[in-house]
């Protein structure tokens, strides 16, 4: 019996949560938004935490007593950089969408 390629099954499990996130957030009731978007500006900020560490990764960096390699670091700055340019843009958009959920549910001033 042949492995299966890490790349391939990683790559499956990627589609897989795709379509199972995208059914569980489109049958979400409307009343359940705002907390579903509470949870996914906390999941955003974490990753914040990550993107910025990875944004500021020096090639002269020390890893278990070996020097980093100088390419991998521009690469890990340049990926850091756009991991916070969509986290930043996905927390927005999170905080106007449920800015905007809420105000459908104040009461209508005459």
């Amino acid at each position: 019996m042949e492995a299966v390629d890490p790349v391939i099954f990683r790559l499956a499990i990627f589609v897989l949560a795709v379509f199972v996130g995208y059914y569980v957030v489109w049958s979400v009731t409307p009343a359940l938004h705002t907390p579903l978007m509470a949870v996914t500006n906390a999941i955003s900020s974490v990753i914040i935490v990550g993107a910025l560490l990875a944004a500021t990764a020096t090639a002269g960096s020390e890893v278990a007593g070996q020097a980093a390699s100088g390419g991998g670091a521009g690469f890990s700055r340049g990926l850091g950089f756009v991991a916070i340019i969509l986290a930043s843009v996905n927390i927005f958009g999170g905080f106007l969408v449920t800015r905007r959920m809420l105000a459908m549910y104040k009461k209508k001033e005459r």
